[in-house]
């Protein structure tokens, strides 16, 4: 299947660290968010990438443009340094379509402004790009598969660190709980989607807003509900949590670097 990702926000909550770098581009380790994203998609075969691009979209042409393949890849050098020989390779059975789809446009407007290049597919996948997971690919895929909805997102619980606060009408807090540890299920921005998601959308809307109230209504919508790792990069902390974990080798995410007993 296509993969469609959304790469072309500002990140403005990360601005503190990647300066004019868009989001997609600030590191985790020696690669770039998109690429830890692209090769979790590319384990499960899908290969084929439609990246929808805005600010700062040269720079992510740049990357690939000027891919180095030996930077998270064995290689032996030769002949003084003259040759290069890779023992393995990241994108060389890679796809990669890139499109302008506006500098301030929202996710509906862009995935409308790509929809020429899924048009022949069935169902394709998308993401926002700002978020890694562990997620059975194929188990959410085969539950949309199974149904006829037009739709689906992965449902996961918000982070240990986000709170809910109940207040009286005196001001006194009279709760305070974990999201984690409540009922709460937040978009995790994994989508399995049919062409039938187009007939949904109208002029500029934004994805989850109308489109999906209509789908509600229509029981054309469903969720996948996920416990397993979800993590999104949208701020300084998130950041540094994923550096963390990556120096310490806690990379749940990397799922092509497991084995298929883990």
């Amino acid at each position: 299947m296509k993969v469609v990702l959304f790469c072309g926000g500002y990140g403005t909550r990360l601005r503190e660290h990647s300066g004019i770098t868009p989001k997609p581009l600030v590191d985790i380790g020696y690669r770039p968010i998109i690429w830890h994203l692209m090769k979790y998609y590319a384990h499960f075969g899908h290969k084929d990438f439609i990246l929808c691009l805005g600010y700062r979209g040269d720079l992510v042409k740049d990357y690939f443009m000027n891919y180095r393949e030996w930077l998270s890849n064995d290689f032996t050098l030769r002949d003084g340094g003259q040759n290069l020989v890779l023992h393995n390779t990241d994108i060389s059975d890679w796809n990669i379509t890139f499109v302008d789809t506006g500098l301030n446009s929202n996710i509906g407007q862009r995935l409308r402004a790509v929809r020429s290049y899924v048009a022949t597919e069935e169902m394709f996948l998308a993401n926002y790009s700002d978020g890694l997971s562990d997620l059975p690919l194929e188990k959410q895929i085969s539950q949309f598969r199974a149904s006829d909805a037009a739709a689906s997102f992965i449902g996961v619980q918000p982070s240990q660190t986000l709170s809910g606060v109940e207040i009286g009408e005196d001001g006194v807090v009279t709760k305070v709980e974990y999201l984690h540890s409540s009922d709460i299920w937040i978009n995790g921005g994994f989508f399995v989607l049919r062409n039938d998601l187009f007939d949904y959308m109208k002029g500029d809307e934004e994805l989850v807003e109308e489109p999906f109230q209509r789908m509600i209504r229509t029981r054309k919508l469903i969720a996948h509900k996920y416990s397993g790792f979800w993590a999104a990069m949208d701020t300084f902390k998130d950041k540094k949590r994923f550096d963390t974990m990556y120096a310490s080798g806690e990379t749940p995410w990397m799922v092509w670097k497991q084995s298929p007993d883990d």
